[in-house]
């Protein structure tokens, strides 16, 4: 069982990451990737609607009628997206605010609702968890790097600190949407060479 754990946990940090081997759940990626705050934020929301929604929907896999399956499994994540918002507006204001209708979106996010359909409906709910989980992380490191080399190569900073003298211009291609698309290639490109090797 444990084994079994660590292998569905393990897989979304490097074999099957969202964003740079599945592809998927592209809109927040780019979107939100501005700073490693932002990107931090999203990826962390993200996780735990996945981990919540994954648990309830493994719960309820012999219950939930195959034919309506996919507007169960909406109304689930919507619940817990519903909770996410609250919390962050409750909480983090100010990254509620930067993060905006993205927050929402987490509903149609194809990462959420893939691993609902793919993974939980036909998996135990300790399984379901350790999947979300891994999968989450893999989404938030993949934010928070991108957004890292955004942030730095756009604004000078990490996190708001500066990283480079007071003579650095910055590249502010990075944080403008073009660039979100020529970061994300690159580091996908990084990702093949990485993984061929």
């Amino acid at each position: 069982m444990a084994q079994s754990m660590v292998k569905e946990f393990t897989k979304g940090l490097w074999a099957e990451i969202p964003p740079f081997r599945l592809v998927l759940g592209l809109c927040p990626v780019l979107a939100v990737t501005k700073s490693v705050e932002n990107g931090i934020g999203m990826g962390i929301a993200t996780t735990f609607v996945l981990v919540c929604s994954n648990f309830l929907v493994s719960l309820l896999r012999n219950i939930i009628p195959t034919k309506v399956r996919i507007a169960c499994f909406i109304v689930i994540i919507a619940t817990f997206v519903t909770v996410v918002e609250l919390m962050m507006q409750a909480y983090t204001y100010p990254l509620f605010l930067k993060l905006g209708i993205f927050i929402p979106l987490i509903v149609v996010n194809c990462i959420v609702l893939g691993r609902a359909e793919a993974f939980a409906f036909k998996n135990a709910p300790h399984l379901a968890i350790a999947d979300g989980l891994g999968m989450g992380i893999g989404f938030t490191l993949s934010l928070g790097a991108l957004g890292a080399v955004r942030e730095c190569l756009g604004s000078g900073t990490i996190l708001g600190n500066a990283v480079f003298g007071p003579g650095f211009q910055p590249f502010t291609f990075m944080v403008e949407a073009p660039g979100a698309f020529v970061c994300l290639g690159l580091m996908l490109c990084l990702m093949n060479l990485i993984g061929k090797k």
